[in-house]
């Protein structure tokens, strides 16, 4: 069989050799970062702002599947998802870390392409690659991204402020990344019955890019900002709607009601669901990977938000004792429970093959 003149064996270039070669890359832009990779450790200057830290793990197999999803693109997600929990916080990111682990299928090439990825979506963000880890992997691509961010103490906005009475916002729309997962799925299906079979993806243009490559919403921050709102609680959403306002409501000890009616939900992700059989509705609270912004304002702050396009009130927070519901556009009050994302109970994707798709130029 004839070599792969293009491919570059991690072997090749030893883990020290790969770290210098993917950090030749890097360029260090914000004033808080002193020292970048090269050392024992980053060194971050805070003076007076608070630091806020995260840290996610994305597994082949469990959190993303190679079949359909371009490294490129995964790369860049695995940045924007840390990003969105800097972002909750009210908070602004300033450096990342990233840690891979990847098996002896991956060359270099391949981690060039999941860099190019990560590199762009600093850039979109300003954000700093100061450090991290790499291994070698016995299960595939594993990626742990730790972003790092900075606020002013009282600018920062935890989960457990609500007060009774607050009104529940949304930005953007959602279950868009669910019903993309869900083309995705299916197109991996026909694939495996039949090889020559191309992906039928026209017309998922928006949903595609929701689940594929989403963005943290930095802009409404900056938004309220502008409004001269603080939040009195945030949350992204990653797992749900139903499952992030519950952990509000759980931290900040309130009852809630959502309003079925109020939800948003792109007119293209509502065409998708019905096609699927799908209930739109719990698309939305149950689906994931929106990457939104759940927050709660005063009341007195209704009139600052009321016009924006991008910010949907969709509930108020109640007394404890009240519990927690949704309520139906006939009326009619359901429990919410937690539906949305867990590592450990929902389905276990099989990994990727080698042959790894490309994204489109962007």
């Amino acid at each position: 069989m004839e070599e792969d003149s293009s491919r570059t064996e991690l072997s090749d270039l030893g883990e020290f050799g790969l770290i210098a070669h993917l950090s030749k890359h890097i360029e260090l832009k914000n004033p808080s970062s002193i020292e970048g990779i090269g050392d024992d450790a980053a060194v971050i200057e805070t003076k007076d702002m608070h630091t806020v830290v995260t840290t996610d793990m994305l597994c082949e197999g469990v959190h993303f599947d190679l079949t359909f999803t371009p490294l490129k693109h995964l790369g860049y997600k695995a940045v924007v998802v840390n990003l969105s929990d800097v972002y909750a916080m009210n908070a602004e990111p300033t450096q990342i870390t990233v840690s891979i682990a990847v098996s002896n299928r991956f060359s270099l090439e391949a981690v060039e392409e999941l860099y190019s990825g990560i590199l762009l979506a600093c850039n979109r963000y300003g954000v700093d690659l100061v450090g991290g880890d790499t291994s070698s992997s016995l299960s595939g691509l594993i990626i742990n991204i730790t972003a790092i961010g900075q606020a002013r103490k009282e600018d920062i906005v935890l989960r457990s402020g609500a007060q009774e009475n607050d009104l529940i916002c949304v930005s953007g729309d959602l279950g868009g990344a669910y019903m993309g997962l869900q083309v995705l799925e299916r197109e991996k299906a026909v694939f495996k019955e039949d090889p020559n079979m191309q992906p039928d993806l026209d017309g998922h243009d928006y949903i595609l890019e929701r689940q594929l490559k989403p963005e943290a919403r930095m802009d409404v921050i900056q938004l309220l900002k502008d409004f001269k709102i603080k939040p009195t609680a945030m949350i992204d959403i990653s797992d749900g709607l139903s499952s992030e306002q519950l952990h509000i409501s759980s931290a900040s000890q309130l009852g809630c009601h959502l309003y079925e009616e109020k939800i948003p939900i792109d007119p293209t992700t509502v065409n998708l669901a019905m096609e699927f059989n799908i209930d739109p509705t719990l698309c939305a609270l149950s689906g994931g990977e929106d990457y939104e912004l759940l927050f709660t304002i005063s009341q007195k702050d209704y009139d600052k938000i009321k016009s924006d396009p991008d910010i949907t009130v969709i509930g108020h927070m109640l007394s404890e004792g009240e519990g927690c519901f949704l309520i139906s556009r006939d009326g009619s009050s359901h429990e919410l429970t937690a539906q949305g994302w867990d590592a450990f109970l929902d389905g276990q994707n099989e990994p990727g093959p080698d042959d790894l798709p490309k994204p489109s130029e962007n």
